[in-house]
């Protein structure tokens, strides 16, 4: 089970590895895609969803590649928080605003990410959250 999970973490990172690749050197039309749905405004616009977007994925997906690669589950925390927030975010956006077409797409991609960074976590060596934070 473990070399699954471990194996099925590094993909998943390579993914994200690929999204950030794809954010860094076309922004703009993998932004304005049907599951991102981004405009920029402007060469601010363009830098801020090249950097942002890039840094955002580059980060989850290095971790979660390092993570499994190493067998240090702590690494795994990190993309499990930043695909949570997203989530999160997008859960507030959907009670708030209401369903767009193809919302459940990049919710669910999300939520995946969480439930299988925090799966391998419980399963790979890892510290206590108390040691981790204190």
């Amino acid at each position: 089970m473990r070399l699954i999970l471990t194996a099925l973490i590094f993909l998943v990172g390579m993914f994200d590895l690929s999204m950030a690749g794809s954010f860094l050197l076309t922004p703009q039309s993998t932004a304005s895609g049907p599951v991102f749905g981004l405009a920029p405004i402007g060469i601010a616009g363009l830098s801020t969803i090249r950097g942002d977007m890039t840094s955002f994925f580059a980060v989850g997906a290095v971790c979660m590649m390092w993570g499994a690669w190493r067998r240090n589950a702590d690494l795994l925390l990190v993309p499990a928080m930043l695909f949570g927030t997203t989530l999160f975010g997008r859960a507030v956006n959907l009670a708030v605003v209401g369903a767009y077409p193809g919302w459940a797409m990049p919710m669910a991609v999300e939520a995946g990410h969480v439930v299988l960074a925090l799966a391998a976590w419980r399963l790979l060596p890892h510290h206590k959250i108390a040691e981790i934070a204190g």
